[in-house]
């Protein structure tokens, strides 16, 4: 912050909690963002105006919140993860159905009705099925550390640090990651340390190791994928060692990346032991998770989220479905595959190549998959040849559907849309443009991210003369 701007604003009262889980507070009408906080705190701060609203930090805590709690990581605080662990869990539901609220009546500006109780995560620690860490020369050294007198190890494995792209936190346990995981993590980078492997550097884009992905199924299935500079005798020798301390892994696999930046979408993943996929069951039907593959994180509760999908859909066998951003087809296979036809659209080759074997291992002959741009595969004769749907199931990215995507929708006029969203924020903004045709009948708000302010949503949108419709008799309607 610059000294020449920052004021000081004593006793403030945080009062709710903001985007990004950042908390609220008020001073002379203005709104104040701060970290750190809980609602219910009072705290001195420092703050600097920015436009219509102040930024600040904590200097003091004149009070806590009977609301608070004490995080369980040892990380928090500096990690940017997991911000809403000094927060008891029923809070947190609290602010996320507040914060769908909230993004329906200020962004969408329509009608909807009373929104459907929160589903709470079954499990709020571990939950998570997929973890990415980075490698790098540069970890954040403590104060303790600095203080050290003998030499410090400036190599770690973990998270980037919030704004800075050439740092890491040295992760020594997380709590969204399974025993397993953190005992795979610590002994990787231990290894990698006492061999004297070199991490990544991001400033100098030097160094062999860059990232360790961790992957598991509920069946049981562990994958690991190291991500490299380049192949190298340490290389081999890395995956050697991980293959023999740990059988648990049953896909191990690696990537060269010599690129930029860290990702890998674009590159080939090799398998150096066990199988190149793991195996994911969800009710009935079981799913190839291929390492590129896109799967909830949260996979216990991703079964609740595809019944809400189903339970809404209400699709008939005399229907054809469209599943847009279909992934590797878990929402088709799993709501679409009592249609007529079900039609699943996905950007990414190899998850459509999973949700084809998927069809096939789960013997579902009435679901196709097909690979394209969204904006420019879904065009009107896209639709003359696999039909207008009368259902379509929707889960776009953060950033919602594209504008043609919408008018495409608007042209088509399926009698139901239901649309899954990780961000709520774009959800409202994509559903008031199809609200000139389309009423939200049902809002069903799903926790698939306990400790962090994000929140699954389901909507679900009705053709406004799709219930006249429905009432009457089969000769006028036809």
């Amino acid at each position: 912050m610059s000294k020449r701007k920052e004021i000081t604003i004593e006793n403030l009262e945080i009062t709710d909690a903001g985007a990004e889980g950042i908390c609220i507070g008020r001073h002379e009408g203005v709104v104040v963002f701060v970290p750190g906080v809980v609602p219910g705190d009072i705290v001195d701060v420092c703050a600097r105006k920015k436009h219509s609203y102040y930024q600040a930090k904590v200097l003091r805590f004149v009070r806590y919140s009977p609301d608070r709690t004490e995080a369980r990581c040892m990380h928090f605080g500096i990690c940017g993860g997991c911000k809403w662990q000094q927060m008891p869990y029923k809070k947190h539901l609290y602010y996320k159905q507040k914060q769908v609220f909230e993004h329906f009546s200020r962004i969408g500006k329509f009608p909807f009705p009373e929104i459907r109780p929160i589903l709470p995560s079954p499990s709020i620690y571990a939950y998570r099925d997929k973890i990415e860490y980075t490698f790098s020369s540069r970890k954040w050294l403590t104060k303790d550390e600095l203080e050290q007198a003998e030499k410090l190890e400036t190599r770690g494995l973990g998270f980037h640090l919030p704004g800075m792209f050439d740092k890491i936190l040295d992760i020594s346990y997380c709590h969204l990651h399974s025993e397993t995981g953190n005992r795979i993590r610590n002994t990787v980078r231990d290894f990698c340390i006492a061999n004297n492997f070199s991490f990544w550097d991001a400033r100098l884009q030097e160094g062999l190791l860059r990232n360790l992905i961790l992957r598991r199924s509920t069946t049981g299935d562990y994958m690991a994928i190291v991500v490299f500079r380049e192949w190298t005798v340490q290389s081999e020798a890395l995956l050697d060692f991980m293959r023999q301390e740990f059988p648990e892994i049953t896909s191990l696999m690696y990537v060269i990346n010599n690129k930029q930046n860290d990702s890998i979408s674009d590159l080939e993943v090799k398998c150096h032991a066990g199988k190149p996929h793991m195996t994911e069951q969800m009710r009935d039907l079981q799913f190839k998770v291929s390492p590129l593959a896109f799967y909830q994180t949260n996979p216990e509760q991703a079964l609740r989220l595809y019944e809400q999908v189903e339970q809404l859909a209400q699709i008939r066998p005399e229907e054809t479905v469209y599943d847009l951003y279909t992934g590797t087809g878990t929402i088709a296979l799993f709501a679409g595959r009592n249609a007529k036809k079900t039609i699943g659209i996905e950007y990414v080759e190899s998850a459509v190549e999973d949700a084809r074997n998927n069809a096939r291992i789960n013997h579902i002959e009435n679901v196709e998959f097909v690979a394209g741009d969204m904006a420019k595969i879904f065009t009107d004769a896209f639709i003359a040849a696999h039909g207008t749907p009368d259902v379509v199931l929707t889960d776009p990215p953060r950033a919602g559907m594209h504008p043609q995507v919408i008018a495409q929708l608007l042209k088509i006029m399926p009698q139901r849309i239901v649309y899954v969203s990780c961000n709520s924020a774009t959800q409202a903004r994509d559903i008031a443009l199809l609200s000139e045709k389309y009423e939200v009948t049902a809002v069903q708000p799903v926790d698939m991210f306990p400790h962090t302010h994000h929140v699954e949503n389901v909507a679900l949108l009705q053709r406004k003369d799709a219930a006249v419709q429905d009432t009457l008799p089969a000769a006028i309607s036809e």
